[in-house]
């Protein structure tokens, strides 16, 4: 009889890179494109009311404190890219940004080590807590959150008067 059961995953490592690594810029399109899809709305918007959303969600390199891969160990040439999150400085707060799990990879855990190490970071950059802005079309996103001990925080600005129908968090780093 021939063994049927499936083959083990690769394992997985961390790495802070660059906010402009290919790696990084290839997955943050992936996650716009699934974004897009997610909540496209068939409503026609203003002009102004687009462009003040795109402002809020937009990450300017600058201020990048930190970019995060997760990558597995399926190859001899550094592995391929699953998961990618960042923490970006607005307005003195430590916070979360982009937080991506490739298609076909969720369900292992990345997005927990991906939180994780973002926690380390801010630790050693001395943030008293990290926040966060997700959307209501992402229930996987906010059990995460969730699940490892960030709670609901009233939604702030940008995005009070860009998106609305946004969930906030916060996590106290200890």
């Amino acid at each position: 009889m021939t063994n049927t059961a499936p083959s083990a995953l690769p394992p997985l490592h961390l790495e802070r890179v660059a906010f402009d690594d290919p790696r990084a810029v290839a997955l943050r399109d992936a996650m716009d494109a699934e974004m897009t899809v997610r909540y496209h709305r068939d409503v026609v918007e203003p002009v102004a009311v687009v462009e003040a959303r795109n402002a809020a969600l937009t990450v300017h390199p600058s201020n990048v404190l930190a970019t995060v891969l997760v990558v597995a160990d399926d190859d001899a040439d550094g592995g391929t890219p699953v998961g990618h999150a960042l923490v970006q400085s607005r307005d003195g707060e430590w916070e979360v940004k982009r937080v991506i799990v490739s298609d076909g990879q969720r369900g292992r855990g990345i997005g927990r080590l991906l939180m994780a190490e973002l926690e380390a970071v801010a630790r050693e950059g001395g943030a008293r807590r990290l926040i966060l802005q997700t959307g209501d079309r992402q229930p996987d996103a906010v059990a995460l959150y969730e699940k490892i001990g960030f709670t609901r925080i009233p939604t702030y600005e940008p995005y009070v008067t860009t998106i609305p129908q946004s969930i906030c968090f916060e996590k106290p780093i200890v």
